[in-house]
């Protein structure tokens, strides 16, 4: 990989940007100082929310980091199916005692003003997803001394942020929890997503640009699994999500290894874009009627979701976890990345001794 990105963390471990309160400055701070690479999530913040805890990250670690940013979405939902999905979740919205959220809330989740943010007070490393950013962006940031990562889930995505010129590509499998970063969001194609060995071999035939693999990757054998498969770093996010520095709320944090939570599933029914969470009552109730309409249905369902919290109802939160859930580990983030690295130790001891063409019984 590129010396631009290996040099600023010594250990090929990146935390991956979780949006809606998990990414929290002390989670980031504390896997940056333990070597890994910490990220914020811009995702859902104001701009100025955004600049408030890039303040407050640096004043918890002097270690580089970075911040993930949604790109703005092209309008290609139904209207009329919005408000049948409303009036269905009507009866949440009773048992909940809230209102629904507004399902038109803005589509570009203040992208050009978190670029400026960005662009004004240079961090690291930012990376995008939900699609490419222009050129001139990923140039600008260039300039101001930023390394940029796009995550792609095919190999002509993958292209199309090289030919954009990032500087590196983030390869999500299906496994991979929260939302899938598609390009574009094709209904017809939901549930056809790549598993992130698969992929991984897709983009080194493809593009020429470094890798960073995404997608149930819970333990430090996996870690060197994709690097031998061509990667340059992993970007775990689950195994992340059950720590202490994590911001997530401890319903959430529970129920990744709570019997009750057997699976996960991509569904639409939270966002209204395929994201991959456990299988619990609201999404087994909603999750196939939910239409192709980010983020107006995350406007529409943000309300349910925050009642859902407050109650600790693990039953109507969304759950995001990748297929790994089971093996989440409840440490402080720190002692995990250390953990993860002599995992990854282990395992590359066990590859170099392990005899060519040897007995497999």
């Amino acid at each position: 990989m590129s010396s631009a990105l290996t040099d600023l963390f010594p250990h090929p471990i990146v935390q991956a940007p979780m949006a809606g309160g998990v990414s929290v400055p002390q989670l980031a701070a504390a896997v940056s100082d333990a070597g890994g690479l910490g990220f914020l999530a811009a995702g859902y913040k104001t701009a100025d929310g955004l600049y408030q805890e890039i303040k407050q990250l640096r004043g918890l670690t002097g270690r580089p980091f970075g911040v993930n940013l949604f790109m703005p979405q092209p309008e290609y939902a139904d209207p009329a199916a919005v408000d049948v999905y409303a009036h269905q979740l009507s009866g949440e919205a009773s048992w909940y005692e809230t209102e629904l959220g507004d399902p038109d809330s803005g589509r570009d989740d203040g992208y050009d003003a978190k670029l400026a943010v960005l662009l004004d007070n240079p961090v690291p490393v930012v990376s995008f997803h939900f699609g490419v950013p222009s050129s001139e962006v990923l140039e600008s940031l260039r300039r101001a001394g930023t390394f940029t990562l796009v995550t792609a889930t095919t190999a002509e995505e993958a292209l199309a942020v090289q030919r954009a010129g990032a500087d590196a590509v983030i390869a999500q499998g299906v496994e991979a929890g929260g939302h899938q970063g598609t390009h574009r969001d094709i209904p017809e194609n939901d549930g056809a997503g790549t598993g992130l060995l698969s992929l991984l071999g897709q983009f080194r035939e493809t593009v020429g640009i470094p890798l960073v693999a995404a997608g149930g990757i819970m333990r430090g054998s996996q870690i060197a699994a994709v690097l031998a498969a061509g990667a340059s770093a992993a970007q775990l996010g689950t195994a992340f999500l059950a720590t202490t520095e994590s911001g997530a709320a401890p319903v959430h944090k529970q129920a990744l290894t709570n019997p009750l939570f057997v699976r996960t599933e991509l569904t639409r029914a939270f966002s209204g874009r395929p994201a991959r969470g456990l299988v619990n009552r609201f999404l087994r109730e909603h999750g196939r009627y939910a239409p192709a309409a980010y983020p107006e249905i995350h406007h529409l369902t943000s309300p349910l979701r925050k009642a859902a919290a407050k109650a600790k109802d693990a039953q109507g939160m969304a759950l995001w976890a990748g297929q790994g859930h089971r093996m989440a580990r409840e440490l402080p983030a720190g002692q995990l990345v250390e953990v993860l690295v002599a995992e990854l130790a282990d395992a590359r001891t066990a590859l170099s001794v392990f005899p060519e063409g040897g007995d497999l019984r």
